[in-house]
């Protein structure tokens, strides 16, 4: 089975009922408790998050363990899920840079530089 990274998880290890509030956190970065009293509020007012809640509680599949790496790595993933154009297009950004510092090296080392060539002669 593999594992999604930009899946919707139950988050039974910082649960307090179901885990439902603390995987919407996760999935978005925002603090599990803004997400709790907000969840109450909508329930008082109206009732039907409650339905909604429970369906999700049941519905939904348990966090899986080890799905991140750490901190910065679960950071990483709700900005993709919160944004992915904006993470590709990051991605392709050091990807560009790194191909033209490459593309610098290559070039000072391949172009006929005599000043160049006798330090690395030098060196050997």
């Amino acid at each position: 089975m593999s594992v999604s990274r930009t899946k919707f998880y139950l988050d039974k290890q910082n649960a307090k009922v179901m885990g439902v509030c603390a995987g919407i956190a996760d999935y978005t970065g925002i603090d599990p408790l803004l997400i709790r009293i907000g969840t109450v509020v909508l329930t008082c007012a109206f009732g039907w998050p409650l339905l909604v809640y429970l369906v999700i509680g049941w519905a939904a599949d348990k966090k899986p363990a080890g799905l991140y790496e750490g901190p910065d790595d679960a950071k990483f993933w709700q900005g993709v899920r919160s944004n992915p154009r904006r993470s590709t297009a990051e991605v392709r950004s050091k990807f560009r840079d790194i191909d033209r510092r490459l593309a610098d090296i290559e070039l000072l080392y391949t172009s006929r530089n005599k000043r160049l060539s006798d330090e690395i002669d030098s060196l050997r």
